[in-house]
């Protein structure tokens, strides 16, 4: 690309802070007033490890920039093993994080249709989403990318406008009267609390991807990461402590649509109704391009022989459409597994706390790789500064996944497990000493004959 066309730090900073400020967030406020307002330091700690892990990725895009991201830093580091469960990890806490979108965007639409509240109402609606647009995909993904690119500004409306003119409508009362509502010691909602709102800055490592487009990518792509983490943390902080100042917390903790609740108790209803528009449109909107992004990368994976063959068949317009088709199944079981739930924002805790600990792992993997790859390139002092702060990234996210759900937890690592049975399946290695054996036993039965 030419130089003139590509893109400088500033414009690359707002590209990555846009990216963030998606659709997962839009319950995160309800999920939090569970906390109180103490969450606030949550995010505050959860700013600095994300913060460290958009350095870590950066520093990684630089020095050893790598297709696959997680994925092939673990393979390359500590083997074809632990490739192989990286990649498996990661794709299931993406198919399992996608289920956020829908559940958000039921939640916004219920402000005009106060039924969708109801789990099994709320159920279908959301498998309705899930399938009309992952048949989108199937009939036209160009399409729907092209609306994701108009939709993704619709999702940034509530969240900017309550950050920026909520704070008109603040009530310190309010916000000082639920500062610990969790029955946990404040060390334990404060944790809670930062393993909730990493889901914000989930995909902090793809921020590299900009590299071909900006300019002097070496120095700006580092630069503008964690400028882009840094704006949008200051949006989320600012919108999630109005909120609370705007709405008492026990209409909070229930609410399907806190962004909106807010906005209609500064402005009216009117206000309550345009935000929800907004947020509906923004995760709908998004939810396409999601599905055909996870079905992509189980593609990339069964290309390399990581994953079955079925997900790398395509259609004449190159589309996974079984791959689709099988993360629309599994995107239906884990919204069934999870209807029980009373309201949208519960529903919405249990799904994006699973993705959360299902992706820390290969963030962890990514950490110690950095480690290597600066110990290669640079200088013993360089080397023992770096390895200082991987070391913090990987104790922020060990202290993560410990303000997780302890049953969400334990289930996460039977499956890190489980997935161990199937790595056989896929090794590389195993492939081609069956591949040898096959050779030697067809030239020993030839030799035999003649």
């Amino acid at each position: 690309m030419a130089e003139a066309k590509k893109i400088g730090v500033v414009g690359a900073t707002f590209l990555v802070a846009g990216n963030m400020m998606g659709s997962g967030v839009f319950l995160l406020p309800s999920s939090l007033a569970k906390i109180g307002t103490a969450s606030i330091w949550g995010w505050l700690i959860t700013t600095a490890g994300a913060l460290l892990l958009a350095f870590v990725f950066a520093k990684l895009g630089k020095l050893a920039p790598k297709a696959g991201g997680p994925y092939a830093y673990a393979r390359d580091w500590f083997g074809p093993y632990m490739g192989f469960q990286t990649n498996t990890i990661y794709w299931f806490a993406n198919w399992i994080g996608n289920v956020a979108i829908p559940i958000a965007a039921v939640g916004y639409f219920s402000y005009f249709f106060p039924i969708l509240s109801e789990p099994l109402v709320r159920c279908i609606a959301v498998l309705v989403l899930v399938w009309a647009l992952s048949f989108a995909n199937v009939i036209g993904p160009a399409f729907v990318s092209r609306v994701q690119t108009v939709t993704t500004s619709f999702a940034l409306v509530p969240i900017l406008g309550i950050a920026i003119f909520g704070w008109f409508f603040f009530d310190a009362d309010i916000f000082k009267g639920a500062y610990n509502v969790s029955g946990e010691s404040n060390f334990g909602a404060i944790s809670s609390a930062a393993a909730l709102t990493l889901w914000a800055f989930i995909g902090v490592e793809s921020a590299s991807v900009t590299a071909g487009v900006v300019e002097n990518p070496e120095k700006n792509v580092a630069r503008a990461t964690l400028a882009g983490v840094f704006l949008a943390a200051i949006a989320y902080i600012a919108s999630s402590s109005v909120i609370m100042g705007m709405v008492p917390n026990g209409e909070l903790q229930t609410s399907d649509a806190p962004f909106a609740l807010a906005a209609a108790k500064a402005v009216g209803g009117w206000g309550g109704a345009l935000v929800s528009l907004c947020a509906f449109i923004g995760a709908a909107g998004s939810l396409g391009g999601w599905i055909l992004l996870t079905a992509q990368s189980a593609k990339a994976a069964s290309d390399d022989g990581l994953f079955p063959s079925i997900f790398s068949k395509t259609n004449k317009d190159d589309v996974p459409v079984k791959g689709v088709l099988i993360v629309a199944v599994l995107m239906t079981l884990a919204v069934l597994v999870t209807s029980t739930s009373e309201t949208a924002s519960a529903q919405f805790d249990v799904i994006t706390s699973a993705a959360v600990v299902l992706t820390l792992l290969p963030y962890i993997y990514s950490c110690v790789a950095c480690y290597f790859v600066v110990e290669r390139s640079h200088t013993l002092v360089h080397t023992g500064a770096f390895w200082t702060l991987t070391s913090l990234t990987v104790v922020y996210c060990l202290w993560a996944i410990y303000g997780s759900s302890g049953t969400i937890v334990q289930y996460a690592f039977l499956f890190v497990l489980f997935i161990t049975v199937f790595y056989p399946f896929f090794s590389e290695e195993r492939r081609q000493q069956r591949q040898r054996a096959r050779e030697a036993s067809a030239i020993s039965v030839g030799a035999q004959r003649s």
